[in-house]
């Protein structure tokens, strides 16, 4: 992990909820589609480990994303995602809402977005994060920007951001690797 300046790893120790897009983020932002028309999307494993290691140590993880797919749907039920809002035009409406739910503020919430549709929400929250190859905009409001890109292990990027600031990533990664955590999906 590349060395972190002391207001993003005090902005980061404070996180109780990370909330990432989808296309751009989870993905590499490529839409394909069947013969038959139905869309196909791809994940990373690694981003799977990832919010398994948040969900290991209480920190809550959510998806909001514009568009709705069953390949989206599946990937947020196979990794064990509460919080997840698909189809969502207003993000800030539906983040705000969550946080009222979980009586989180705004410091305590990490969104990890790649276009414009997010930066409203990545304005208002407590650590913004932006994949590598995120539009140019959103990299400039964002509080940290990934090395890798979209769909290539960005949320593993941001859970090992977020759980080295609480600890060494070897400690973290130790409590991975007991009984029990390879049965579930990632």
């Amino acid at each position: 992990m590349v060395h972190l300046p002391n207001v993003i790893k005090e902005k980061a120790r404070a996180i109780k909820l990370v909330v990432f897009d989808v296309d751009g983020v989870l993905t590499d932002g490529t839409l394909t589609y069947s013969a038959d028309g139905e869309q196909v999307k791809h994940f990373n494993v690694k981003d799977g480990v990832g919010i398994k290691l948040l969900d290991s140590y209480d920190i809550v993880t959510a998806i909001i994303s514009a568009k709705e797919s069953a390949p989206l749907a599946r990937r947020a039920a196979d990794l064990g995602i509460k919080h997840f809002f698909p189809g969502t035009k207003d993000k800030w409406a539906v983040l705000s809402a969550l946080m009222d739910e979980l009586w989180f503020e705004p410091g305590e919430v990490c969104y990890v977005g790649d276009d414009v549709i997010d930066l409203k929400v990545m304005k208002k929250v407590g650590l913004s994060i932006a994949p590598k190859d995120a539009f140019w905009m959103v990299k400039d409001h964002a509080d940290l920007i990934t090395e890798a890109e979209g769909g290539r292990g960005v949320a593993r990027e941001v859970a090992d951001i977020v759980l080295g600031s609480r600890m060494p990533l070897d400690e973290a990664y130790i409590k991975a690797m007991l009984p029990g955590f390879e049965d579930k999906k990632i």
